[in-house]
């Protein structure tokens, strides 16, 4: 397959769509958060075992990966790279909720709730 460009390799591992950049770039832009990334983890928590974390971070971890997509600049902690490779980020906004939706290929079963995940 050959070599690919380290932006076509950064799209692989994860993605946003333009609701959801632009809702990070709102929530970077207001209060003291200018000039932050958002930095995406998996932790170990809820029903189905694994849960996803986001943070503000004023510049990635030596060894985080940095993904820059539609403007956005996206930390992914490298333990969380083999849970979250091929995910998209949403933003979803309907009559009683709004939130970040994780649109991942990897997941075998979420729980109940919505609030865990399994692969």
């Amino acid at each position: 397959m050959g070599m690919e460009p380290k932006g076509m390799a950064d799209r692989e591992l994860f993605r946003l769509t333009d609701a959801a950049a632009r809702q990070v770039r709102h929530l970077i832009d207001v209060g003291d958060k200018a000039g932050a990334v958002l930095r995406i983890s998996v932790k170990t928590r809820g029903c189905s075992g694994l849960a996803y974390a986001m943070e503000y971070a004023d510049a990635p971890l030596p060894m985080d990966e940095l993904v820059e997509d539609r403007g956005v600049k996206i930390c992914v902690d490298p333990l969380a790279t083999m849970y979250l490779a091929g995910t998209e980020m949403d933003y979803v906004e309907d009559r009683l909720s709004s939130g970040f939706v994780f649109n991942n290929p990897n997941e075998k079963g979420r729980c109940g709730c919505g609030e865990s995940f399994h692969v």
